[in-house]
């Protein structure tokens, strides 16, 4: 259960991530509480998440994922620009996340 923890905060923690962008420095009031309540609850997630899966393993997947969607995101929905590079090393994270999951007891 603990990795569906840990995959759920990622998911809050991209929600997040995008929220950032319409709450303009937090001085939109609903973007603002939406950005609030996702760190919260990505951050209350990923402690279920550390009962179980060592804190540093925890940790580099949850912010690899949140960076990984946060960066898929911006590409997608505010058409914020990418090179090839950049696809190369997006994938290289998505491998080392997969790798971390298969290397944590």
């Amino acid at each position: 259960m603990a990795w569906v923890y840990l995959a759920l905060a990622g998911l809050f923690e991209i929600g997040f991530a995008a929220a950032l962008k319409p709450a303009d420095g937090f001085t939109k009031f609903w973007p603002s509480v939406i950005v609030t309540v996702l760190g919260l609850v990505s951050l209350y997630f990923l402690t279920l998440a550390t009962r179980e899966i060592p804190v540093g393993s925890a940790y580099a997947i949850w912010t690899g994922i949140g960076a990984v969607g946060a960066v898929l995101f911006g590409i997608f929905a505010y058409n914020e620009p990418t090179t090839p590079l950049g696809l190369f090393f997006i994938a290289a994270l998505i491998a080392s996340i997969i790798g971390l999951k298969f290397a944590t007891p």
